[in-house]
């Protein structure tokens, strides 16, 4: 193996896919080289790969357990009990 020269799709620039990423890729079973250069692909991991910079919507609620405030990543419906994190995962056994 050596040292390869792609283009990133995203940006158009060439970057290296070294001997080392490429054994790492090869011992993970990817069968695909990258097709985006580090600085794309952290930027694509940080704004949830949509390209957006928009984060995922969060709605706040109270804790039917607690009555402390929380935030959701769900429109909470108002026909069901709404639990912030801890009491949640008191009630819902492990694994589920």
């Amino acid at each position: 193996m050596e040292d390869k020269t792609l283009t990133c799709k995203d940006c158009t620039s060439p970057f290296v896919f070294s001997v080392r990423e490429q054994q790492f890729f090869a011992e993970k079973g990817f069968a695909n080289e990258p097709q985006r250069c580090r600085d794309c692909r952290q930027n694509r991991r940080a704004t949830g790969g949509d390209g957006s910079s928009s984060a995922r919507p969060t709605f706040e609620a109270v804790c039917a357990a607690c009555n402390q405030g929380t935030t959701l990543p769900f429109r909470p419906r108002g026909d069901r009990p709404v639990y912030c994190r801890t009491c949640f995962t008191a009630r819902v056994p492990a694994g589920v």
